[in-house]
């Protein structure tokens, strides 16, 4: 991974837990779509995070889950929006992870996304649209409410203007009027395929539901090989 000095051009509520950051690298780097960089918080205190932007975007984009009672991503919140107000820059490290979209495989693609995981699914469907690729590719994206879904009408948007991509939104409390399955986010898959064989799958959010898909998966199918999240080097 490269230090990379960053400005800072955003730091903004999306809702009242998720902030969108967007900086501005003083080099250019490359990476790969849903890889993830690292907020340089002080020598020894790096804080990683999934790029949310595809490689041919202007600015590096970040997706930061921060409520208040969660003070370790709000620490990064707050330090950013102070760098912001005096025109501090930060330091990155880039790129790390190797759950990046594997864009020669003409495989179907699964893509998963709880929570702020829909920042690394964010990635990967914009390289997807820069390279013109047309591979059929389900998203699933759960949380526990609509207002929860901080990006639900990008998600659409894209479902919309892509054939080959289909949006499936799933929320626990569902409002009358919602437009989406109303279940936790595993067990609607785990409801929606009889097999996962043949899939390239992608797969993020809190580690306990990462490793839970990954039991859940072996159930009906998957091809571990291609079984693609992060979270899987830390969780065993």
């Amino acid at each position: 991974m490269k230090t990379i000095r960053c400005k800072i051009e955003k730091v903004s509520p999306f809702n009242d837990a998720v902030y969108q950051v967007l900086l501005k690298p003083e080099t250019a780097f490359d990476f790969q779509a849903g890889q993830y960089l690292c907020v340089v918080m002080g020598e020894k205190d790096k804080r990683p995070f999934s790029i949310a932007s595809a490689p041919n975007a202007e600015f590096i984009e970040l997706h930061i889950g921060a409520a208040v009672s969660e003070s370790y991503p709000m620490q990064v919140v707050e330090h950013l929006k102070a760098c912001a107000i005096d025109g501090s820059t930060i330091d990155i490290e880039a790129p790390g992870g190797d759950a990046h979209l594997r864009h020669e495989s003409l495989r179907p693609r699964l893509l998963i996304a709880g929570g702020t995981g829909f920042s690394y699914i964010k990635s990967i469907v914009e390289q997807q649209i820069a390279l013109d690729q047309q591979v059929e590719t389900m998203l699933y994206w759960g949380c526990r409410t609509q207002d929860a879904m901080y990006f639900e009408t990008i998600a659409r948007e894209w479902h919309d203007a892509h054939p080959w991509l289909h949006f499936i939104p799933v929320i626990e409390e569902a409002p009358a009027n919602w437009q989406g399955k109303t279940a936790n986010l595993l067990a609607q898959i785990k409801q929606d395929f009889v097999s996962l064989n043949g899939y390239d799958i992608y797969i993020a959010g809190r580690f306990d539901m990462v490793g839970a898909a990954r039991e859940i998966f072996r159930e009906i199918g998957v091809e571990e090989a291609h079984l693609y999240g992060d979270a899987f080097a830390f969780i065993k």
